[in-house]
């Protein structure tokens, strides 16, 4: 083992998990983040641990569905009115994915990882990570049936892919009875079973108090300018000053495709930024409920709220929130809810998810020796860190190549 000391830019889920999973080989690590502990995307994530959706972005109904959507002002999916060139590129990369072959083909890598989701949360859990993790269905509900093709269409693919999917369908009347939040313009829900959630704000907390426990450090509002070789070894510049390290990893989500360009990555990134909030609720919501239409996800936080994420806006990472994502946001699922109390909305957040144009991760060695990437998770960074953190550790540490990170080659073309 060469890498005896490392740092790692980015603390959210997947950065820490790394950093994390470096320390079970007896690496000194060091964590850097341009703000706080896991207070970027990883924090306004829904926060559910769900292998039957994570799936590759692009597929073939994004097409017919994204047209629609972009055109509607009250859509959850929104452009900026000024779209740059960087966002032209990266639009067209990804439509050249959304076909069911390439679909197919990256849900075929998709499958080697889910399998391995839950061990990969279960190793932390077991070695001191304090915080919960819930068994739950997933229940997606639908105010008309036709809405549910598309989902049904999706979860049979990741079937079809070899992958075990549980699926029940309920009435309004059987959703409701399942979970009392769901108001009676709901009229069938999709049950996913075998599916678990977490608080990500809780998690991510409890996974750095570890990494700290272990003799690690972290550095928060450190921004890094740039990484590269002197004397042999890799040099992390900062706003501060540098660092010198053995080995770096670039987890820095959004802002990844400004490090990583000068390691090789080609492969188009842009941030799908997200808006989400704390909603109180009279009852206590039973599980994850997702609301495919609306493109909303919700998640229990505590015994009486839920946090409410939507909307896919293609935008800079750190351009100004649009309050009528918000608005939008509100306006699509208030009707689908009874009981929530929507004039204390409180803890809202805007953040990017980074995303790639083939929907695939970002995990393994850069063009310059002793630079990692690990990033491009998309929506699935929480579901995934733990197990992409473990996977790109045990090349790092030991030099071997586990089967899923030929696949997330960061150094692919991305054609």
């Amino acid at each position: 083992m060469t890498s005896r000391r490392v740092v790692v830019v980015g603390a959210g889920m997947v950065g820490l998990s790394c950093a994390w999973s470096l320390q079970d080989y007896g690496v000194e690590v060091e964590v850097l983040d341009r703000g706080r502990v896991g207070r970027g995307a990883s924090w306004g994530n829904a926060g559910y641990v769900a292998p039957s959706l994570t799936v590759p972005l692009p597929e073939p109904s994004m097409l017919r569905y994204g047209l629609r959507a972009v055109l509607d002002p009250a859509s959850p999916v929104r452009l900026p009115v000024r779209a740059d060139i960087e966002l032209v590129r990266f639009l067209v990369r990804l439509v050249r994915h959304c076909t069911g072959r390439r679909w197919s083909r990256a849900m075929d890598g998709y499958r080697m990882l889910n399998a391995q989701i839950f061990d990969a949360f279960d190793a932390q859990r077991r070695a001191g990570v304090d915080a919960p993790v819930h068994e739950a269905a997933v229940l997606a509900a639908f105010t008309e049936a036709g809405q549910a093709t598309g989902l049904l269409h999706e979860l049979e693919g990741v079937a079809s892919a070899g992958q075990q999917v549980e699926v029940g369908l309920l009435t309004g009347a059987q959703a409701r009875a399942a979970e009392p939040n769901l108001s009676r313009e709901i009229a069938l829900a999709v049950r996913i079973d075998g599916q678990r959630y977490l608080d990500p704000g809780a998690y991510t907390a409890a996974l750095a108090a570890q990494v700290r426990a272990r003799n690690g450090k972290i550095t928060e509002h450190a921004t890094v300018t740039g990484v590269d070789r002197h004397a042999g070894r890799v040099r992390i510049r900062c706003a501060d000053g540098h660092r010198d390290a053995d080995a770096v990893v670039l987890a820095s989500g959004a802002w990844l495709p400004e490090l990583a360009g000068d390691h090789g990555v080609r492969v188009p990134q842009y941030g799908g930024r997200g808006y989400s909030f704390t909603v109180p609720l009279r009852r206590p919501l039973q599980g994850p409920l997702y609301f495919p239409a609306a493109r909303a996800a919700l998640a229990p936080r505590g015994a009486s709220a839920a946090r409410v994420t939507s909307i896919m806006e293609f935008q800079r990472p750190d351009a100004p929130p649009d309050r009528r994502a918000l608005v939008a946001t509100l306006r699509a699922v208030r009707p689908l809810l009874e009981g929530a109390e929507w004039r204390s909305v409180t803890d809202p957040w805007v953040g990017a998810r980074p995303l790639t144009a083939d929907g695939i991760p970002l995990v393994g060695p850069s063009a310059t020796e002793g630079v990692y990437i690990a990033g491009g998770h998309g929506m699935w960074g929480v579901t995934l860190g733990p197990l992409t953190g473990r996977l790109l550790a045990e090349h790092i540490a030991t030099g071997a190549t586990p089967a899923p990170l030929a696949w997330l080659d960061p150094l692919r073309s991305g054609h």
